[in-house]
């Protein structure tokens, strides 16, 4: 069950769950898959094809409860009971009200002996964003950041590349691609012009994340980066700028011209888009896990608004110093240390020689 969720993890996968699959027979691995991206077959389809015949008795370890419905794929049920295994293992069951515990119960109607349970915890923490969007119907919402060990996430002049290191950067890349969508403020694309694509050195992503811009006021330019990849890429980099209602309607036009989506929600005392608004409009469009990588404005009013679920800073060994220098969390902050949003179940990690600390708000 470790290697299957091992392989669960090179899965790219939104808005689908990542899943692994290992086949055993007479205590020897004959056969293994993962699910790679949404459309293509699921972990399980993928080992049955390598065991072949050899799947006929044998145990199928898989990290969630196999499916037992038509979407994009056949049921992984059925291809089971074709294969005539003898026992299937699940890590955890799975809470899409299309399966939830039907998929176990036919496998056990076609005589398939089955386990649940096994790594659950670890089981579940991989698709922590699948569970959450099945029972709120929400992104569940990363906030990531880069900084130096004084707190600043770029200098006073606004200049930021690069902070953290080379594997770092690569990590990053590679939770973007794992993402239903990246986030940023019009702030950090007027400062740092960013593609907000995924890039894995040596290989091609098979999907884009969904690239949002939080933009109230519609002062994205036209040539900027982000925009400029839908004409090239079309849907394979789909860009959605998020404003507030009454934004300058010459603006949006324009920027609906060059195949971009720009959504007005409704706006907040302060004039800025509600996010609370946006969530609701992610979670319609399947949007299972959401990876904020803006600035400090954007990341505090995340939390101001209750919606931030997991911290992600990466702490380089530098300093920059300076009053006016960006920190990670801006906006009017707490006014007793009483008041601070705790971060729970933290984990430190090493990339080189930066340090990536995480937990859950």
């Amino acid at each position: 069950m470790r290697r299957a969720l091992r392989l669960a993890g090179k899965g790219f996968t939104p808005p689908n769950p990542m899943v692994g699959c290992v086949i055993v027979r007479d205590g020897a691995l004959i056969a293994e898959g993962y699910h790679p991206c949404a459309g293509q077959p699921h972990a399980e389809v993928f080992a049955l094809r390598a065991a072949g015949e050899r799947a006929r008795g044998a145990t199928v370890y898989v990290t969630l409860e196999p499916c037992c419905h038509w979407g994009r794929t056949p049921p992984c049920t059925e291809a089971l009971i074709a294969a005539g295994v003898k026992r299937v293992v699940a890590a955890t069951t799975d809470p899409d009200p299309r399966v939830r515990g039907q998929g176990l119960a036919q496998l056990r109607a076609a005589g398939i002996r089955t386990e649940v349970g096994l790594l659950e915890e670890p089981a579940r923490r991989l698709n922590e964003a699948f569970l959450h969007f099945q029972e709120t119907g929400r992104p569940f919402v990363t906030l990531k950041a880069a900084m130096t060990l004084d707190g600043k996430i770029a200098t006073r002049t606004g200049d930021s590349k690069w902070i953290t290191g080379e594997k770092a950067r690569r990590y990053v890349h590679r939770l973007r691609a794992q993402s239903g969508a990246v986030l940023v403020g019009v702030g950090t694309v007027l400062a740092d012009d960013p593609a907000l694509t995924a890039r894995l050195p040596g290989r091609e992503v098979p999907r884009q994340p969904l690239r949002i811009i939080v933009d109230s006021h519609l002062r994205t330019p036209p040539n900027a980066r982000a925009v400029q990849l839908v004409t090239t890429l079309g849907e394979k980099a789909p860009l959605l700028i998020a404003a507030a209602q009454g934004a300058p309607a010459e603006r949006a036009a324009l920027l609906r011209e060059r195949g971009v989506e720009v959504v007005e929600f409704a706006a907040t005392p302060e004039g800025r888009v509600d996010l609370n608004a946006l969530m609701a409009y992610l979670g319609e469009k399947k949007v299972i896990s959401l990876f904020v990588e803006g600035g400090g404005t954007v990341h505090a009013a995340m939390l101001e608004a209750r919606l931030a679920h997991r911290v992600l800073f990466f702490v380089a060994p530098r300093l920059i110093g300076g009053t006016d220098a960006p920190t990670p969390i801006e906006g009017r902050g707490v006014t007793h240390v009483a008041e601070a949003v705790p971060v729970r179940a933290m984990q430190v990690r090493r990339f080189g020689e930066d340090i990536a600390l995480e937990g859950y708000v």
